[in-house]
């Protein structure tokens, strides 16, 4: 088959590559249909993510069709459309019976990082049980396919982590897809303001029609942070960029009281001004999503509630990969959101 493969730090290559197969019986085997390029492939390129291994096939979000399933695997069979979680989730061990999933000793993030990932024509999704949801027939793979990642992330690691509640002042920190994703979940609880702070104008332009109430860039956003809640600064603040003086700008503009959640992947450390913040009862998260919320989530896409398929700029065939990828890292030229990548 052929599969994107990561060989070092600035090197991939779309190539020929051993067809994955069932190794245990919680394995179940896709033929991948839609998947997409991720912020955090870029970080694994450039070396940010030293616990890729050279040879390993890229990408963790994508959608497909059961080819196979292990003989533990119940809840899909051969045939069946489904969306495979970025986070593949035993089931037992002491984070997944609490719901943490994205910390799973045996696997957590685990496609595209520690095995062999969707940016191919197949692959092999481990511990299936868990880690797969099957797609309704009323549905598309466009509309669901970001629900396997920057959807879910952006809601339950932004928003439920931040625990917006109606008539806040939110601001996210950065809108590219995973800080629009937030912006378009945070809509779900009806907070009053969504400051969305962007550098480049188009993705400005994106989050208002995604659902912000304002965007603006970062020489703006203390006096309209500071305008819109009497002072006092913004309940909830979401960095969705990963760098410092992101996460310091999300801490700087929280109210005493507030929520500062952390989306954004760091590749280097960031100062915690707690001369600032350590009066300030100031809450701050950190986390990789559990995909618990999928479910949820199709509901609300089925209902209308929620579409994020505008986040889609290119669309191209999975033999293109290596074009999209130039595509995606180039985004300031090129307007690049979400590179969907199609295996007819």
């Amino acid at each position: 088959m052929k599969a994107l493969v990561y060989d070092g730090p600035g090197r991939i290559e779309y190539r020929d590559h051993p067809m994955p197969t069932l190794t245990e019986d919680t394995d179940l085997l896709m033929r991948v249909t839609h998947t997409t390029i991720c912020g955090t492939d870029s970080h694994i390129i450039k070396g940010g993510v030293p616990t890729v291994r050279p040879g390993t096939v890229l990408g963790h979000e994508a959608t497909g069709v059961v080819e196979e399933v292990g003989s533990s695997v119940t809840n899909v069979r051969p045939g069946d459309r489904i969306l495979a979680a970025c986070v593949s989730a035993c089931g037992y061990c002491r984070f997944c019976t609490t719901g943490m999933y994205g910390q799973c000793v045996h696997a957590g993030w685990a496609l595209g990082h520690t095995i062999d990932g969707v940016q191919a024509e197949y692959a092999r999704i481990p511990f299936a049980r868990n880690s797969v949801y099957k797609i309704p027939d009323e549905l598309t793979d466009e509309q669901v396919l970001f629900l396997t990642d920057i959807l879910a992330t952006g809601y339950e690691v932004g928003v439920l982590n931040g625990r917006v509640q109606p008539g806040d002042t939110v601001v996210i920190v950065g809108a590219g897809p995973v800080g629009l994703s937030s912006t378009v979940t945070a809509k779900l609880f009806s907070p009053r303001n969504i400051v969305v702070v962007e550098r480049t104008p188009a993705r400005r332009e994106m989050a208002l029609k995604l659902g912000a109430t304002h965007a603006v860039g970062e020489d703006e956003v203390h006096d309209l942070v500071a305008r819109l809640t009497d002072g006092y600064g913004a309940d909830v603040t979401i960095e969705a960029v990963g760098f410092p003086d992101a996460f310091e700008l999300a801490a700087d503009l929280v109210r005493s009281g507030g929520r500062v959640a952390n989306i954004g992947v760091h590749e280097g450390p960031a100062t915690l001004h707690l001369e600032k913040l350590w009066a300030k009862q100031v809450t701050i998260t950190t986390g990789i999503p559990s995909g618990l919320t999928i479910p949820q989530l199709m509901n609300s896409i089925a209902t209308g509630a929620l579409d994020a398929t505008q986040l889609i700029s290119h669309r191209l065939d999975l033999s293109d990969t290596m074009k999209g990828y130039d595509i995606f890292t180039r985004s300031a030229e090129t307007g690049a959101l979400k590179v969907v990548l199609t295996n007819d």
